[in-house]
């Protein structure tokens, strides 16, 4: 369970997203790839994903494993800007951060050759991967971009009604049941044991399509505070929906990636990211 502590400084400045956010989403959606769930319109995306996307998941599978950690850096707080301010922002990431988050993740999975260049900060590194988070997201979260945002839409339009009538105690009693507020506590489920003390952040909410089922944290704690969570979890059935390329496709993953997920569970990871 994570354990969001909240002063009164808090809850004045807890907000909900502007709406989807283009690098969580894609990043989560990596995650959604390698699921077994059977809802059509998932599986027809998931063809879909892996028709167009298989030179970006090379990259990006690998720092995004099936469960536990992936790194921070990958996330920024500026893509809620949009994809380019988030892509400068990775670009744009300290090569200490850099080092100690790959260094979290090598922990725990046996990273590429290639990892070791963008611990290192290498400009060269950094464009690749910038360019794998740009051509993987224009090829497969894009184009189902209206529909997501029309889930995450409506989910958002729920937060902020309770939130502009009611105050922000009132929108923390709409999460549930993954979210339970009881003052001054919002109790999360999470995969491990979490302490999370805003000290006057405030935390952003950002609801997210391809989040699937437990919210997720950001695990460095001096970063600004987000908690994203599944926007609309009784609407999932509906789901990008994607002409079907065939069964084949998704039956080439492992060729394609070159990469098997590994699940683990660690203390001060996140939730299924």
């Amino acid at each position: 369970m994570l354990r969001v502590h909240f002063t009164g400084q808090d809850l004045a400045r807890t907000t909900v997203a502007d709406g989807a956010d283009p690098l969580w989403e894609t990043v989560l959606s990596l995650h959604a790839l390698r699921e077994s769930r059977t809802e059509p319109a998932l599986a027809a995306w998931r063809q879909h994903a892996v028709r167009h996307g298989p030179g970006p998941l090379r990259m990006l599978m690998p720092l995004v494993p099936r469960h536990g950690y992936f790194p921070d850096f990958l996330t920024p707080f500026a893509a809620l800007d949009g994809v380019e301010p988030g892509l400068e922002a990775v670009m744009s990431t300290s090569r200490t951060r850099l080092r100690a988050e790959l260094t979290l993740l090598s922990g725990h999975r046996a990273l590429p050759g290639w990892a070791r260049r963008i611990a290192a900060g290498e400009p060269a590194a950094l464009r690749h991967l910038a360019r794998s988070l740009r051509t993987y997201h224009h090829l497969a979260i894009a184009p189902s971009w209206p529909r997501i945002a029309q889930q995450v839409g409506a989910d958002r339009a729920l937060r902020v009604h309770a939130l502009a009538q009611s105050g922000a105690q009132a929108m923390l009693r709409t999460f549930g049941p993954v979210m339970r507020w009881r003052p001054p506590v919002l109790e999360v489920d999470y995969p491990v044991e979490r302490e999370l003390r805003l000290e006057g952040r405030g935390l952003v909410f950002v609801p997210s399509y391809f989040c699937r089922d437990e919210p997720v944290a950001l695990v460095d704690e001096e970063l600004p505070p987000v908690l994203v969570y599944p926007a609309g979890a009784s609407e999932h059935a509906e789901g990008p929906r994607f002409r079907l390329y065939g069964s084949e496709a998704l039956g080439n993953v492992p060729a394609l990636i070159g990469v098997r997920a590994r699940a683990r569970t660690a203390a001060g990871v996140r939730s299924g990211g």
